[in-house]
């Protein structure tokens, strides 16, 4: 099946280009074109096969929830002009990933049940456990990495660094949580409930836009609402609508991201699941019925869509 794996366009007025572990950015003098491949990351790896129609997904629930929030903070979308294709405006990105959980899951629980009681900077109570809801949401920031690992950091150590100021990191900390407020109301309606998720913003113009994607599976983390407390009470697994499972499977083959470790095989049938997961996430996620774009000539109608648009 004709998938999305690296595209090498050049376009007129090009100014640069930049291949990111699931995105590609072609930037213009005002804008940029930001093609979603239907590559798959764990671990901050890249994993050896594309998963068809995965970019087509990330792209269409980001358009969904960037439309819904722009009232919110204003965000750097202005077109979809293909399924894989987001035309912006060109921002200077906040070199920080605004992470926010509202349960005790994923990193958090793994450095908790490791016996840390403190990520980034802020201090987990005791006596909780996986799948348990926080008293309130905690942002734990990470430094957005262009290579290598993002790395989690405190308020503190982004205020002594300069990374922002104080009233940046004040506004960046609103924002955070007001979309979290919003994606989780988005998330009950379907049925769901949004775990924790990240954001990223930058500067155009002297103001501070919302960019990349977000409440997608790639960025976020969903729990099935029904059953959730009989879950929690019985100390069984909570069921999740995420990439999760994707990292799953690489644990059970032995790889976690970590030095010496290879990356496993992918047999066309877990490459085929993954798909249809993240296809029913997007049904989930958005309440929409997901339309697959007829992939026989899926660069061409990239690279035309946006030669068009810019």
């Amino acid at each position: 099946m004709n998938t999305v794996g690296n595209t090498n366009f050049k376009f007129e007025n090009q100014k640069s280009f930049y291949r990111g572990k699931v995105r590609e950015v072609y930037t213009f003098p005002d804008k940029i074109a930001m093609v979603v491949t239907d590559r798959i990351s764990a671990f901050d790896h890249i994993l050896p096969k594309p998963i068809p129609y995965k970019g087509q997904v990330l792209n269409q629930i980001a358009a969904h929830f960037l439309e819904a929030t722009k009232h919110i903070v204003p965000n750097w979308l202005e077109a979809t002009p293909h399924p894989n294709v987001a035309i912006g405006k060109a921002c200077k990105p906040i070199m920080l990933e605004m992470v926010i959980r509202g349960y005790m899951a994923g990193h958090a629980a793994r450095i908790y049940s490791g016996g840390r009681r403190m990520i980034c900077g802020v201090i987990m109570p005791e006596g909780l456990r996986e799948g348990d809801k926080f008293a309130e949401p905690i942002i734990t920031p990470a430094t957005k990495a262009e290579e290598g690992h993002d790395e989690d950091i405190s308020a503190d150590e982004i205020l002594a660094k300069g990374i922002v100021d104080e009233g940046t990191w004040e506004l960046l900390c609103k924002y955070t949580r007001d979309l979290f407020t919003l994606g989780s109301i988005m998330a009950d309606e379907q049925g769901l409930i949004l775990v924790d998720t990240k954001y990223e913003f930058g500067i155009y113009n002297g103001q501070i836009l919302l960019m990349d994607e977000i409440h997608t599976p790639d960025s976020s983390r969903y729990y099935i609402k029904e059953g959730y407390h009989e879950r929690q009470k019985k100390g069984e697994k909570q069921k999740q609508l995420s990439k999760e499972f994707v990292r799953e499977w690489l644990m059970e083959n032995g790889f976690q991201g970590l030095e010496g470790q290879q990356m496993p095989v992918m047999p066309d049938d877990f490459v085929q699941e993954v798909s249809e997961r993240y296809i029913d996430l997007y049904q989930q996620i958005t309440g929409k019925t997901f339309i697959k774009e007829s992939n026989n000539n899926l660069l061409s109608d990239i690279e035309k869509a946006i030669k068009d648009s810019i």
